[in-house]
């Protein structure tokens, strides 16, 4: 398959603007043909060439849309992707991917039927950090790992009053949003937890949902930590790694967000690149000598994640990003809520043994 695939963009809010369509008219393989706007024509200035569609209904019928992206709130992921799919299209969802379990395993099954490519737009697999994280794991720098600290801690003191993850609804709240991507990659190198204890709560006194969260994963001789909040005017690390031979802490975040956020195109040889300034620290032993330095960051870029998935699509690649992930994720997030209702350890069950590595 040597032509471009043909793209609808399902919304053109934030997460459209930021961290797809910069990537995919940025890459050679893709056309955005099309985009839903319920209201707006906003898409115009960047995609003159694009239909805007009022109805998701029309977009799935479109013959020249190929794979839909889905960018829209958290209670259309399932909806969407099942109708997308029996649309006979490719389909990309927003992390995090369904709101239940069941709905993830229902999508799952839905694109094996369909014989289509489903993926989770996961990017934060292809930040500086966790790019990092792997080739220290991966070279065994730390010896055997016994200790994961991971956080995404945000300052908003104030309510965002029309935001809908902070409205008292399926799937809003920090949690959904930001412990999928610790969540996704904790799993990612780690495998399957076996037990799961979690705080979940609101701190801010206008909060609606869940605003903080304290997850603990047992897996034996590891344990591994992942919170967030957002009251942390002066965040800590971002991630402490310690292991038998020795420890990494990392500080900082990969630059790609807030150079989208500002309107930043993803080009140049030096897109992704974090600054020395907060390259993590490793401190170990290597052949008799102690090594206490700072350990040069991989350079980030989402668009790692829709060239892997061109080669799913195109190429009949295995798809890195699996729905199977996204189930695990929400499998896991669910039992970290029933821990954190019944404030008791809950055992990690029924969780998909599935690679995530190929």
């Amino acid at each position: 398959m040597s032509k471009k695939i043909k793209v609808g963009v399902v919304g053109y809010g934030i997460s459209a603007k930021t961290f797809h369509v910069p990537f995919l008219i940025n890459s050679s393989h893709y056309e955005i043909t099309a985009v839903l706007e319920r209201h707006r024509s906003d898409s115009k200035t960047l995609l003159p060439n694009a239909t805007i569609v009022r109805s998701f209904s029309e977009l799935v019928a479109m013959k020249d849309v190929d794979l839909v992206v889905i960018t829209t709130p958290n209670e259309t992921h399932f909806p969407y992707s099942l109708q997308a799919l029996q649309a006979g299209k490719h389909v990309v969802v927003e992390k995090p991917f369904t709101n239940t379990s069941e709905e993830a395993l229902q999508l799952a099954n839905a694109a094996k039927q369909a014989g289509k490519v489903l993926s989770v737009y996961q990017n934060r697999r292809y930040v500086s950090d966790f790019l990092t994280i792997k080739e220290i794991l991966d070279k065994k720098l730390l010896g055997e790992v016994h200790d994961y600290e991971a956080h995404y801690d945000r300052y908003r003191a104030e309510a965002r009053p029309n935001a809908w993850r902070e409205q008292k609804m399926a799937g809003s709240g920090i949690f959904y949003d930001l412990g999928a991507h610790l969540i996704d990659q904790t799993l990612y190198l780690f495998g399957l937890p076996q037990m799961v204890t979690a705080d979940i709560r609101m701190q801010r006194p206008h909060a609606k949902v869940d605003d903080y969260f304290d997850v603990r994963l047992d897996y034996g001789y590891l344990r591994v930590t992942l919170k967030g909040g957002m009251l942390v005017r002066e965040p800590g690390p971002r991630y402490m790694i310690h292991g038998y031979n020795g420890s990494f802490i990392k500080y900082g975040e990969d630059p790609q967000e807030a150079l989208l956020r500002a309107g930043e195109l993803p080009t140049g040889k030096n897109w992704g690149e974090e600054s020395e300034d907060i390259f993590g620290l490793l401190h170990t032993e290597i052949d008799g000598k102690i090594i206490k330095e700072k350990y040069p960051s991989k350079r980030g870029d989402y668009g790692l994640y829709y060239e892997n998935l061109y080669q799913s699509i195109a190429h009949h690649k295995p798809v890195l990003e699996k729905p199977e992930h996204g189930y695990n994720t929400i499998k896991v997030i669910e039992q970290a809520f029933e821990s954190s209702h019944k404030k008791a350890t809950v055992a990690c069950e029924g969780l998909l043994d599935v690679s995530y590595t190929s």
